[in-house]
């Protein structure tokens, strides 16, 4: 009976099918661990890591592993990454860490084989009517129209040859997805060939097909859409554009966490950006609207703290103790502009630049200074200020603890602020120098 009993024991682990995925990297000596993540909505989990060796990485995929596109993060400081299907067959791929995403080559897995082809084939035709419909544009000719009708039919031909390889396979709805649209005749006006592949964007994009959605297709198809199809060199057109952009992407979704994610994706993006306009507008009109399930207020929270000192915004408010009298920022009412300074009398460049800043700002009446001093006690403060007079002085103790500091997102010193009369933060320069230019 034992000897029964381990005969199936290994028999069923034998069933179990192993599977492995293995990468290689040219010039690998730059990077030491591999780090495999499973792609969900907008996210990615984490699965297991492994080490490089030799320029060679290896994972273990046993059938417990889902079928899907997956992550493998080689160089996390920099954010090098590739991407690839996996779907219960092994994956052997070799890439160039400079140009992982068109250098990656695939010699074992027919869904990943298969899309490399189809993207390498789709690209082609697709440059050639492009190229066509610009060569029209310039020099409208009735060859030209008859050569780009050929092109779009030989796009179609493609299209459907892939998709019919791939019926069946994981890869099916990626190359159903990468259907761009191509007006069937050229376009007389660049506006309207532009007019044209907005409008239909997403005409061949499902937003509930779970397998575009656990990828980074549809990121990337959203990312292209909002970043590169609407762009103007009118900031004002621009930010509309954005908002007008963002939102059509938004409205089209209807999972309620991937719409979470598509919204904090973007407001991201823009946040990196700085722009703050359409981050304040996608939480207003979107992220606040979520249900309240949904929402992540630590996310918010982060967010907004990091930007809320950045030029367009009311500078953070806080008081201090001055002469007896208490003061408040967004009471004062002496100045025309006023110019915020977080310096420490500990510090030898804030030691050296406050009284070249005294003396460049002394004949300036209408423009008053805010000198607040990150110390750990008051001693080398109080005589450092007898000699800036007519300054606000705010003393700020626990240095890099201090409340009002860290309100500033303050880790350097000096750090200057120049606001105006409404204690709007309008310019942030980072030197004696750039703040003379400012007001001279």
């Amino acid at each position: 009976m034992k000897k029964l009993f381990f005969t199936l024991v290994f028999i069923s682990s034998l069933l179990q099918a192993q599977y492995k995925v293995v990468g290689t990297i040219q010039e690998s000596e730059k990077y030491d661990y591999a780090i495999l993540y499973k792609l969900v909505g907008a996210k990615q989990e984490f699965v297991q890591n492994t080490t490089i060796k030799n320029g060679s990485f290896y994972f273990d995929f046993d059938q417990s592993v889902a079928s899907g596109m997956y992550r493998i993060a080689y160089n996390i400081k920099n954010g090098g990454f590739v991407d690839f299907l996996y779907n219960q067959e092994d994956v052997v791929f070799s890439f160039d860490p400079k140009d992982p995403v068109n250098s990656i080559l695939f010699s074992k897995s027919e869904e990943n084989k298969l899309y490399r082809k189809f993207l390498s084939a789709i690209s082609y035709v697709q440059y050639t009517v492009d190229s066509l419909q610009v060569a029209y544009l310039k020099m409208p000719l009735e060859s030209t129209e008859t050569r780009y009708k050929q092109a779009v039919e030989s796009i179609v031909a493609v299209q459907g040859t892939f998709a019919k390889k791939s019926a069946g396979m994981l890869v099916y709805p990626f190359i159903n997805a990468t259907n761009r649209y191509n007006a069937p005749a050229v376009t007389k006006s660049p506006n309207e060939y532009l007019e044209g592949i907005e409008k239909h964007f997403f005409d061949h994009i499902d937003f509930e097909n779970k397998t575009l959605y656990n990828s980074s297709f549809l990121v990337d198809r959203i990312s292209d859409y909002v970043f590169y199809m609407n762009s103007s060199n009118d900031l004002d057109t621009q930010i509309d554009l954005y908002k007008k952009a963002s939102t059509k992407v938004i409205n089209s979704i209807k999972n309620t966490e991937f719409k979470r994610d598509v919204i904090k994706f973007l407001i991201g993006k823009f946040a990196s950006k700085k722009n703050l306009v359409l981050v304040d507008y996608l939480f207003e009109s979107h992220f606040d609207a979520l249900p309240k399930d949904t929402k992540n207020k630590v996310f918010k929270e982060k967010i907004l703290s990091k930007l809320r000192t950045e030029t367009g915004r009311i500078a953070p408010d806080f008081s201090w103790v001055e002469n007896g009298k208490t003061n408040k920022l967004s009471e004062l009412n002496d100045g025309e502009n006023f110019v915020l300074i977080f310096w420490s009398s500990s510090c030898s460049h804030c030691t050296r630049e406050i009284p070249k800043v005294y003396e460049f700002l002394k004949e300036k009446p209408t423009i008053k200074v805010i000198a607040f001093a990150m110390e750990d006690n008051d001693v080398m403060w109080k005589k450092f200020i007898v000699d800036l007079k007519g300054w606000h002085h705010a003393l700020g103790l626990n240095k890099w603890e201090n409340e009002t500091a860290n309100l500033y997102n303050i880790s350097s010193t000096p750090t200057y602020f120049v606001l105006d009369a409404n204690k709007k933060i309008i310019e942030k320069p980072e030197s004696v120098a750039a703040l003379k230019l400012i007001f001279d």
